[in-house]
């Protein structure tokens, strides 16, 4: 039985030589790994973002592929990236999923599990 899934890690850091708080602006990065967790060999094809502020303030992202890529991974294979995003608030959070074809051609989704974007030593 074939089973799809990739399976998401992040690590996030904030910038604060990019980050100008005075007007609101606050950057972040995050690091993100990409391992086929699955038994079939499938390309990431696209991604969508929820990025929400502390104000609740939200930001869809959609678009293809990660940093330019597509990643074809087979299973135990992984791909990394970093990336980021800046927000007017000091503290938020990312989800989201990427989509997903198998060589045999089944189509899924890869959830991107909620991860919070803050500021060192802000949250209690």
């Amino acid at each position: 039985m074939a089973a799809y899934e990739f399976t998401v890690t992040v690590r996030t850091q904030y910038l604060p030589e990019q980050s100008d708080p005075s007007r609101s602006n606050y950057v972040f990065t995050y690091a993100i790994t990409i391992k086929n967790t699955g038994t079939v060999g499938a390309q990431l094809i696209s991604r969508h973002w929820v990025i929400t502020d502390a104000n609740n303030h939200i930001d869809e992202v959609r678009g293809l592929g990660v940093v330019g890529h597509q990643p074809l991974l087979q299973p135990g294979e992984q791909f990394e990236y970093t990336s980021g995003t800046q927000m007017a608030t000091p503290q938020g959070s990312m989800t989201g999923e990427y989509f997903c074809v198998a060589e045999d051609g089944h189509q899924f989704e890869t959830k991107i599990p909620e991860f919070v974007l803050s500021l060192p030593r802000t949250l209690h």
